[in-house]
């Protein structure tokens, strides 16, 4: 069930807290661009006094026009110019002209700096992103909340931007205001004083909405990623074809208007409030700007004032009501975006527990002894279920090991530890007798070649594909000819257009899709990229034949020479050929042996065996 409109559950005080996270947003601002940062604040700070100029200038022009319509002139504009008691008006507009064009193209400069710097910075956090999100462990990635989290700040990097031109603009507006301010309260400081009061209320109401748009936009984290997936599944050449077989189109469309509705119908909601209680509150100020309009015309009627000044101060008083009108809210919208910033900035807090330690070794070179699991346990986070328990085994330096089991038996959990994608929860996984987390992290694995059945299909290049298999090969070609070659793949990339440079996939229009299969080869060409000590194949071979499957492993069992290798598959026949075969059940060692010890032992393996062998007869 969708949540329900949201109620404020913050304090004034609380949400202002958020304003903590503007300095590091100014600081990532001016490590972006010091130059174009630098010239932002001068143009700004140009603009800001140019209102106030304009505006007194005026009120001087229309003053000087006031004077001379009391002061006799030639009736011809040539002899009044000749006679000089037009100079000082002519003076006068011509400057308020030139200030109206600087601050026109203040304006102009400051909206190309804002779009470049805007892009720059964008660009720089999005990276910074990723950057932080590859340092994550596997474990978080697999947290539906550090899924919320992450999508926000996806959401943040793209869409924060414009409260660096509400900061600057923030300052801007504060220095006119002053200038405003300094005017009128040399007329009649009480007005200031009442503007004042008549704006606070607008203020708070503003702060308050705000701060209940970003709940309800937080609330409805879960339901907008299902939004984004919905859209996804039901438009995407990856799913098509089983949605047209399946006729999803209906269900989905209509799960989705369901639930876009829903959000939909909140927003406007919290949208009619805000616009009614804004209306009332707006009321407020108009009443105070009319009531010192009406003040300030009484002392002209009076002769307090000058027309220039009734001018000025009207004109300064109505400038200054919607420039604070625009400050107190703009604070307000500030708060209220520096309350996303947390969405960003905590989760670059956020601290992966994998890591290397300080003055961690380096995996020796070659491997002498292997690797020994010593009563490892691991459990999934918020799971009571334990994928591993009691497991222990050796795997030797130089051998191929196989795998077999039934599903949720434990193999690839066992993988993953393996590479140190976990950690366990109990026991320790020994590689030469030292502790695996002992070891430099980024060393060890390098020296692990893995590739998973659910590998990733990278919509590049088919050389870049292969090549991603050790990043800094990628432009080696002669390797990755060679990576292909071993997995099979270069009689994929020979029926290509444009063999190694030809992008795959259908995501580009250019793109050729590969089958299932193919795919497979191009996969396992990337393990081989690796010049990895161990070597491990987690089932990326199911869309293939069983033939086909035969050829991948006997070749690459001839390849694992003087490598360590693990190799995962539900096809006996494939595992058959491993040096040893690890039969896991309930997270443990139920038995080990070669094929034909295992069957002899007339076990789990060999009742597997004969299941699958009878489905070939």
């Amino acid at each position: 069930m969708p949540p329900p409109l949201p109620t404020p559950d913050l304090s004034l005080r609380e949400r202002f807290q958020a304003l903590r996270n503007l300095p590091p947003f100014l600081r990532d601002i001016w490590a972006t661009s010091p130059g174009l940062t630098s010239a932002n604040i001068a143009l700004r700070l140009v603009r800001a006094v140019s209102p106030v100029a304009l505006l007194y200038i005026g009120k001087l022009i229309i003053d000087e026009a006031v004077r001379l319509s009391r002061t006799p002139l030639p009736h011809d504009v040539q002899a009044a110019w000749q006679s000089g008691l037009l100079n000082h008006l002519v003076a006068l507009l011509a400057l308020e002209l030139a200030i109206a064009v600087l601050s026109d193209l203040m304006g102009r400069l400051v909206s190309y700096v804002d779009g470049v710097l805007s892009d720059l910075y964008t660009n720089r956090i999005g990276a910074r992103l990723m950057e932080h999100a590859a340092t994550l462990d596997l474990e978080d990635f697999e947290d539906a909340d550090l899924q919320d989290r992450l999508q926000r700040a996806r959401m943040q990097t793209m869409g924060r931007m414009n409260l660096m031109g509400q900061l600057f603009g923030q300052a801007q507006d504060f220095i006119t205001v002053a200038a405003f301010a300094a005017g009128l309260v040399a007329y009649a400081p009480w007005l200031m004083a009442m503007l004042a009061l008549a704006l606070v209320p607008a203020f708070i109401g503003e702060s308050h909405f705000n701060t209940l748009g970003y709940h309800l936009n937080t609330m409805w984290t879960p339901e907008r990623r299902e939004l984004e997936y919905l859209k996804q599944v039901g438009s995407s050449v990856e799913t098509a074809k089983e949605v047209k077989i399946f006729d999803l189109n209906r269900f989905l469309i209509e799960r989705f208007r369901t639930l876009s509705d829903k959000f939909t119908s909140a927003n406007r909601k919290l949208a009619a409030r805000r616009a009614a209680w804004g209306t009332l509150l707006a009321a407020l100020g108009s009443i105070a700007y009319y009531g010192a309009y009406g003040y300030i015309a009484w002392r002209t009627v009076r002769g307090d004032f000058t027309i220039g000044d009734l001018t000025f101060l009207s004109a300064s008083f109505l400038r200054l009501r919607g420039l604070l009108e625009s400050l107190l809210s703009g604070f307000a919208q500030v708060a209220n975006q520096a309350l996303y910033l947390d969405d960003l900035y905590s989760f670059f807090k956020i601290e992966p527990e994998i890591v290397s330690k300080p003055g961690a070794a380096l995996v020796p070179r070659p491997i002498a002894r292997g690797f020994v699991f010593d009563n490892v346990g691991f459990r999934y986070d918020g799971s009571e279920r334990w994928a591993l328990r009691g497991l222990s085994f050796e795997l030797k330096a130089g051998e191929v090991l196989a795998l077999v089991g039934e599903n949720g038996a434990g193999k690839t959990t066992l993988v993953k530890l393996l590479a140190r994608l976990y950690d366990p929860d109990e026991g320790r996984i020994l590689l030469d007798g030292i502790d695996l987390r002992d070891y430099d992290l980024d060393d060890l694995r390098a020296n692990i070649g893995v590739i998973f059945q659910d590998f990733v299909r990278y919509h590049l290049t088919a050389g870049e594909n292969i090549g991603v298999g050790q990043i800094d090969a990628l432009h080696d070609r002669a390797r990755i000819e060679q990576a292909a070659q071993r997995g099979m793949a270069d009689e994929v990339i020979a029926e290509l257009p444009s063999g190694y440079d030809q992008l795959v996939g259908r995501r580009w229009k250019t793109g050729v899709e590969l089958s299932g299969g193919q795919w497979q080869k191009i996969a396992i060409a990337r393990a081989y990229m690796r010049d990895a000590q161990v070597v491990i194949l987690d089932e990326p071979t199911a869309a293939l034949d069983a033939r086909a499957e035969y050829e991948v492993f006997r070749r690459f069992k001839e390849l694992s020479e003087e490598r360590t290798a693990v190799l995962i598959s539900h096809r006996f026949s494939s595992v058959r050929m491993a040096d040893r075969i690890l039969v896991l059940a309930d997270g443990k060692v139920e038995a080990q042996g070669s094929h034909d010890e295992l069957m002899a032992q007339g076990g789990r393996y060999a009742e597997l065996f004969e299941l699958q062998a009878a489905g070939y007869r």
